[in-house]
């Protein structure tokens, strides 16, 4: 299988690269400068990407079988805070990039697309979504360490899952635990749907190396096409 990574150098985009890679799939792995990376890894190709660009990102689709974009507005893997702050200044950008990749899908509509979002669009109980909810939204991110203004960004995560779910592309959304960096591959991990899935304690968790086993299993074996879905322990 071909597949191609946005936002490659990420944290989890890196993670996801890694496991491709593990499993002999041939990879694509796509930077805003690809010309800057090091990586020299055989069976990766690395190549520059403006995923805002439809015209850019429908130029890389040709031989690819699945798309797994991890695209942020900075890279938070080298700088979480600046990519918080763009994050914030421009909470639109997620949902341009949706539609950009949607556009660019248009002329290779076999390809698969699977977004890597957030997770406050998932609903903490049965049609109550954390996003909608400035006092949950606060409360959440106040735990997190994020700042408040941070709930502009989220709210921006779920208008891109919004954009998707109005498309008839062959989509998935992908929406992490609330906690989530790097950590322990262990390949053991639960799935879920529009709500979190919480450990024994409550806690909404995982790590980037598992969360890139689930990426892979899903372009491997599609359970979630024109979906959502979830990870936790």
């Amino acid at each position: 299988m071909h597949i191609g990574v946005i936002g490659a150098t990420g944290t989890i985009g890196s993670r996801v690269v890694t496991e491709a890679l593990g499993r002999g799939h041939r990879v694509t792995a796509f930077s805003r400068d690809a010309t800057a990376v090091t990586d020299r890894r055989e069976g990766v190709t690395w190549a520059s990407l403006d995923v805002l660009d439809a015209g850019s990102v429908a130029a890389a689709l040709p031989g690819l079988d699945v798309l797994i974009s991890g695209f942020q507005p900075g890279n938070a893997a080298k700088d979480f805070e600046d990519t918080v702050r763009r994050s914030i200044a421009d909470p639109t950008v997620y949902a341009t990039a949706a539609r950009a990749l949607l556009k660019a899908l248009e002329t290779h509509p076999r390809v698969r697309l699977i977004v890597i979002g957030g997770a406050g669009s998932l609903e903490i109980e049965p049609g109550l979504v954390r996003a909608d909810h400035e006092e949950l939204i606060h409360a959440s991110l106040d735990e997190l360490g994020l700042p408040r203004e941070y709930a502009a960004a989220v709210r921006g995560h779920r208008d891109a899952l919004d954009v998707l779910r109005a498309s008839n592309r062959l989509w998935t959304y992908f929406s992490p635990a609330e906690r989530i960096g790097p950590g322990e591959r262990t390949g053991r991990f639960r799935l879920g749907g529009d709500q979190p899935v919480l450990d024994a304690d409550g806690r909404s968790r995982i790590s980037a190396e598992d969360a890139a086993v689930a990426l892979v299993d899903e372009a491997e074996l599609p359970r979630f096409v024109q979906r959502r879905f979830t990870i936790g322990y």
